[in-house]
């Protein structure tokens, strides 16, 4: 069910992988993807499943991604259009959706904030990474530790070099070459150059998407499959 699990203190954070789920092939087994023509039965129990193993009984808040910078505050029940999401609400589940793009984790315990963004090519040049931070700050949040999750390494990610340009004139550290020595881009060693600027401690729990049968992987897989990063604070 789990790529990575930790706590920190009051701080309960994962990264899911794709097995303890109920759908069925392609989408086998811990689908947890919005869209697509995945049973929604399924993709309910999946969700239920999950919840109940990470924290049984807690409410999360999730987003509809975009691919933007916009960050949120968290609502129970209400899905807005946004990649990056926080709260100071104990015992609320936070989660954001990937399947090769940068999930982002983010908590100051001591502050009693927390958040959760999804990075990909196109929000992370526009900057989702920063600006959760900055939510997170205005709350209150002033030593910010961030986890980051399984993406598509820059190895895998072939883009047109007309696309390496623009992102890479935005975000340098995130050039990369693929293994086949075709342009491509790291998207998570530019997150990773974003936290560093912005002095965030980062533990670095990724793995490659596409290379990692027990995960899915847009490039590899196709639409319609979602890996979940989560995070909540325990009111005790």
């Amino acid at each position: 069910m789990y790529s990575f699990r930790a706590s920190a203190g009051l701080v309960d954070l994962a990264f899911t992988d794709r097995y303890g789920g109920v759908s069925r092939a392609p989408y086998a087994e811990l689908n947890l993807a919005i869209n697509g023509s995945d049973s929604p039965e399924a993709k309910a129990e999946n969700h239920r499943l999950l919840l109940a193993d990470f924290a049984d009984g807690a409410p999360y808040a999730d987003l509809y991604q975009v691919h933007g910078d916009a960050v949120v505050d968290a609502e129970c029940g209400v899905r807005p259009e946004a990649d990056g999401i926080v709260t100071t609400e104990r015992d609320l589940v936070l989660l954001v959706r990937t399947a090769d793009c940068v999930p982002v984790l983010f908590a100051d315990e001591a502050a009693g904030v927390i958040g959760a963004a999804h990075a990909g090519r196109k929000g992370m040049a526009a900057g989702v990474v920063p600006a959760t931070l900055a939510r997170m700050r205005a709350l209150g949040a002033t030593r910010i530790t961030a986890w980051v999750g399984p993406h598509v390494c820059g190895k895998c990610y072939e883009v047109p070099a007309e696309m390496q340009e623009e992102i890479a004139a935005v975000e340098p550290a995130a050039r990369a070459t693929t293994s086949w020595g075709t342009p491509s881009l790291d998207v998570g060693a530019g997150v990773l150059s974003q936290l560093a600027r912005e002095g965030v401690e980062t533990v670095d729990a990724s793995r490659c998407t596409r290379e990692s049968e027990d995960l899915y992987s847009y490039r590899r897989d196709g639409a319609g499959m979602s890996l979940g990063a989560l995070i909540r604070l325990r009111g005790a």
